[in-house]
């Protein structure tokens, strides 16, 4: 079994020593989606929702989590992040939102990634719930990481 790198020798919970580790280039690529009614989703796309602009909203929701991750997330690591983008796609059936978050550091960017993407989609639920309380956010994940120890990793997604 592998050890868990947040718990010490007694079990306790514990913050990662990255101190001797060194600064490498890292990237993490995080998405998920909302689906929603076709009213939700043609207020959205012709930009009839009352709050504003969903989109934009959602966009900036994502990149100001990013940077408040290690106040939400226990434990983790506060990073000095490059970039962080989110993409947004509107589809059929609702949104799907992916989140690209970059790093030069001693540990990986993957809990930003996905806190960007989930709280866009959140922000996208906020905004339109007026239209659609029936909404449904899932399927967010890791899609890929770059860089450090562990190196590269990419999920089997289509």
């Amino acid at each position: 079994m592998t050890r868990l790198t947040h718990l010490d020798d007694a079990g306790a919970a514990r913050m990662v020593d990255v101190g001797g580790k060194p600064v490498t280039q890292r990237r993490a690529v995080a998405r998920g989606r909302i689906a929603m009614s076709a009213a939700a989703l043609a207020a959205i796309r012709d930009g009839a929702v009352a709050k504003g602009d969903v989109l934009a909203t959602a966009r900036i929701a994502g990149i100001m989590a990013a940077k408040r991750t290690a106040d939400l997330i226990p434990l983790c690591h506060p990073l000095p992040l490059g970039s962080v983008t989110i993409d947004l796609v509107l589809d059929d059936s609702g949104l799907t939102a992916t989140a690209t978050a970059t790093t030069d550091a001693k540990t990986g960017v993957e809990m930003e990634a996905l806190t960007a993407a989930s709280v866009a989609l959140l922000t996208v639920y906020d905004m339109a719930k007026a239209i659609d309380k029936a909404m449904v956010i899932h399927d967010i994940r890791l899609i890929e990481k770059t860089g450090g120890k562990s190196g590269d990793w990419r999920a089997d997604v289509a």
